[in-house]
């Protein structure tokens, strides 16, 4: 049995959702670590909406996997050019991709 202090089930209440805006790359990287960093710290997780980010960089796929081990991680809203990406990478089936922000809170 796991409790819910556990890194990979979220505390009380819902998770949050980042909705990060733009590229991200290796410049930008800290600014979406700092607010990852701070949801999971609250809540155990956090729902990544990914529907308006248009470029990520390895430093931003290694974020989202150290993040994906640590922490309830959901991304929802992936963009075409980033399944394409994820896919590539074969990340598609480690990660919890949700179609939607509405799919994530419920899954």
């Amino acid at each position: 049995m796991t409790s819910p202090a556990s890194p990979h089930h979220p505390g009380a209440g819902p998770l949050p959702v980042i909705a990060p805006q733009g590229e991200f790359d290796y410049g930008t990287v800290p600014w979406l670590q700092k607010q990852i960093d701070t949801a999971v710290d609250k809540h155990g997780g956090v729902i990544l909406d990914a529907g308006g980010i248009t470029f990520i960089d390895s430093t931003v796929l290694t974020l989202i996997l150290m993040t994906h081990q640590r922490a309830h991680l959901r991304i929802a809203n992936l963009p075409p050019g980033l399944t394409h990406l994820f896919g590539v990478y074969g990340i598609d089936h480690v990660l919890n991709l949700d179609p939607s922000v509405d799919a994530a809170r419920t899954a």
